[in-house]
């Protein structure tokens, strides 16, 4: 009977949580590339898109 290789499974195993977690890291570049540059400024308050009064001296 034929025994089984313990340690091709056990690299497969590795090779394929390596593979899910540069998925993961991908993803989270994309996102981190989709966030808009002003999204913070929204968020945070400043009214940085809200006109300024020119007359308020």
């Amino acid at each position: 009977m034929a025994r089984t290789n313990f340690q091709y499974e056990k690299r497969q195993r590795e090779l394929e949580k390596k593979r899910k977690a540069e998925e993961k890291a991908r993803r989270k570049q994309e996102a981190k590339r989709e966030t808009p540059e002003g999204g913070l400024d929204e968020e945070a308050g400043t009214g940085q898109d809200e006109p300024v009064p020119q007359d308020a001296a």
